[in-house]
């Protein structure tokens, strides 16, 4: 065959091309589990977080995991456990599961070494660049905040980015989720101000303020549809 020819070229290409497509689909493939691991082992160290738990070594963070986190649910909305399974709450994709509108409610519960039990929800919205997300870790009294983790796909460095720093998220540790037995999600707030309606709050992140709004509706969309759990927790009788 004529190498200058136009068929010869044509065919030259479609074999490259298929050459080359099944060399990167191996790749992939070769490749895949232990991407997925390392995409689980960052959710289970964003969760271990929130409860002040971050194995220094990397290899040890699904066995940091399964220590302590003893149980995953999925919750009713009227605040009982509508399934226990295996991996149940940890592998609900939280962005599109908050487009749902009947969402699914994940809880991951996690026993310390001082025996002591924390509630941990997954959080997720938006905020000036893109995506936020985290996770609250909530006392077993149901309203005494223990611990908060917060991280973002492209917040501006040196200022929405700050809500992954221990600057922000520690000022939620021992925040208050009821107040005067009246469930008030925390508020962000620009420094200066106060909240209308007497709930804890927390200071937004310095010039970072979209994002920090972000944190703030995030907060309230995702922690209000587990009310009625936090009411079991407390021993407080639904509103009629």
């Amino acid at each position: 065959m004529n190498k200058n020819s136009n068929l010869y070229q044509i065919i030259y290409a479609a074999v490259m091309v298929l050459i080359v497509g099944t060399v990167l689909a191996f790749i992939y493939m070769a490749l895949k589990p232990k991407q997925d691991a390392n995409i689980a082992n960052d959710k289970r160290k964003q969760i271990l977080s929130a409860v002040h738990l971050t194995p220094a070594n990397d290899e040890v963070i699904e066995e940091t995991f399964n220590k302590y986190i003893v149980a995953g649910y999925l919750l009713n909305k009227d605040g009982s456990i509508a399934d226990s399974a295996q991996n149940v709450a940890f592998d609900i994709d939280m962005k599109n599961n908050v487009k749902l509108d009947e969402r699914d409610l994940p809880l991951f519960k996690c026993k310390l070494d001082d025996g002591s039990i924390k509630f941990i929800v997954p959080v997720y919205g938006a905020g000036l660049w893109g995506p936020i997300w985290g996770y609250v870790a909530v006392d077993d009294n149901g309203s005494d905040v223990y611990g908060a983790f917060f991280s973002h796909e492209g917040e501006t460095p040196g200022l929405g980015a700050e809500i992954e720093k221990p600057k922000f998220q520690d000022q939620f540790k021992g925040k208050k989720l009821f107040k005067d037995g009246e469930f008030k999600p925390i508020s962000v707030l620009k420094v200066g101000k106060s909240p209308e309606n007497g709930e804890d709050y927390v200071d937004a992140v310095t010039g970072g303020t979209i994002t920090s709004t972000g944190v703030n509706n995030m907060l309230k969309d995702c922690l209000t549809p587990y009310q009625a759990f936090f009411n079991k927790l407390q021993n407080i009788e639904p509103s009629k």
